[in-house]
């Protein structure tokens, strides 16, 4: 039966095309019946080049814990992240999950976050956005890119478009909410073109470093083919932005510096996903930042993240392909492992970033409407608080799901 639901809500829910008619005569008969289907068990883990302790053989159980679409329609849902504090309607350990499409299942024109409370295990809206802003150029599609403040203020990414195609992109911004949901400002400007990758946060209360992924300059339309291969053309020029934050009491965050730590990266049109670029961010407490190449297939590691005064290129290869396929976010586990979630199948991946062995691989998606299974569902990962498991989202079926033991 969870496969028959998979099925359905991959037909006619996920990446996309028109689906506005469908949505509204199927959603609330996938949404019960995903909800009556709350614990999935975990399938076998697939061992990499290593057999070493790792987070995910622990790992049992797959808990849907709530629907992502909101009451205005929006779905696909791209970021996750956990909130390290309790403020305004927030509490500490919410998982926050924004949507990237609107109800006519564009990309680039969702406009809603939603908050998800494990205390009570209710859903809210946390914030609903105005679809065009004229300080945030294209308009509102949110992205992977967000994170909480210790402070209570949001930050997420746009990377906007009026078709859902890459053919109307905008530049986009970074919006900055209050922890009410509350629009406070937006951060706009030459380095900020497409905020696309999930954050890494250096969070010390009156102050704050952020980094987010930037894969929209010059991208052109997917029609727009590369003569060598007679795919969309791809383009070196995706960065990775530090962001030097100042918090002033009662105000929200100001940018006291930028600075580029990593270019030359590549980015791609794509009319299923919209964009391919790099994605997953994750700093080591060694201060290095690991950044998920998707087009090179690759993880990347930046050093002296933190205090570097200029860019790092491409940086250095930390492992690529071999379980990887396509790359996005990525989270760092307890034992200083990174976990990073596959485009082009359902599996999450556990890598040693020390030694660049990939360690095991376990389904997570396994919908067979795609081919291989689950290929374009997953996003954003998080790892829970107690770093024994880590959230998720389904695109498929528009839902946050728990791996837990």
């Amino acid at each position: 039966m969870f496969g028959l639901v998979r099925d359905v809500a991959g037909q006619s829910l996920g990446k996309g095309g028109c689906a506005e008619g469908i949505k509204a005569a199927i959603l609330p008969a996938i949404v019960a019946l995903v909800m009556a289907l709350p614990t999935v068990m975990a399938l076998p883990i697939q061992a990499g080049a290593a057999d070493a302790p790792g987070l995910l053989p622990t790992i049992h159980r797959h808990i849907t814990r709530t629907t992502t679409v909101t009451e205005n329609g929006d779905l696909n849902p791209y970021a996750v992240v956990v909130s390290p504090v309790s403020v305004g309607k927030i509490e500490k350990g919410d998982v926050l999950v924004d949507n990237f499409n609107n109800m006519s299942n564009l990309q680039g024109t969702g406009t809603t976050i939603i908050a998800y409370k494990p205390t009570s295990k209710k859903t809210s809206l946390f914030a609903r956005l105005p679809a065009t802003l004229p300080q945030c150029p294209g308009g509102i599609g949110l992205t992977t890119a967000m994170t909480v403040l210790k402070s209570g203020w949001v930050i997420v990414g746009s990377t906007p478009s009026t078709d859902g195609t890459t053919r109307t992109k905008g530049k986009g911004c970074l919006l900055v909410l209050d922890a009410n949901g509350a629009l406070a400002t937006v951060f706009a400007g030459p380095d900020i073109n497409g905020p696309w990758g999930n954050m890494a946060t250096v969070d010390n209360g009156t102050s704050a470093i952020v980094f987010v992924s930037m894969a929209g300059f010059d991208v052109p339309g997917p029609e727009v083919k590369d003569p060598a291969t007679g795919e969309a053309v791809i383009v070196n020029k995706a960065k990775v932005l530090r962001l030097e934050l100042t918090i002033p009491p009662g105000r929200p965050p100001q940018i006291a510096k930028q600075t580029v730590v990593a270019d030359g990266l590549g980015e791609q049109a794509d009319r299923d996903v919209f964009l391919i670029g790099p994605t997953g961010l994750a700093l080591a407490p060694d201060d290095t930042l690991y950044v998920s190449d998707a087009i090179g297939n690759r993880i990347v590691a930046i050093p002296d993240a933190t205090t570097r005064t200029t860019s790092a290129g491409t940086g250095r290869v930390v492992t690529q392909d071999g379980l990887l396929k396509r790359p996005l976010a990525l989270a760092m586990t307890p034992e200083g492992h990174l976990l990073a979630c596959n485009a082009q199948n359902g599996q999450v991946v556990e890598i040693d970033p020390k030694s660049g062995a990939q360690l095991y691989a376990q389904w997570i998606d396994t919908n067979q409407a795609q081919s291989p299974p689950g290929s374009g569902d997953l996003f954003g990962l998080a790892m829970t608080p107690d770093g024994k498991g880590f959230y998720y989202v389904e695109d498929d079926v528009n839902t946050l799901v728990e791996a837990t033991r």
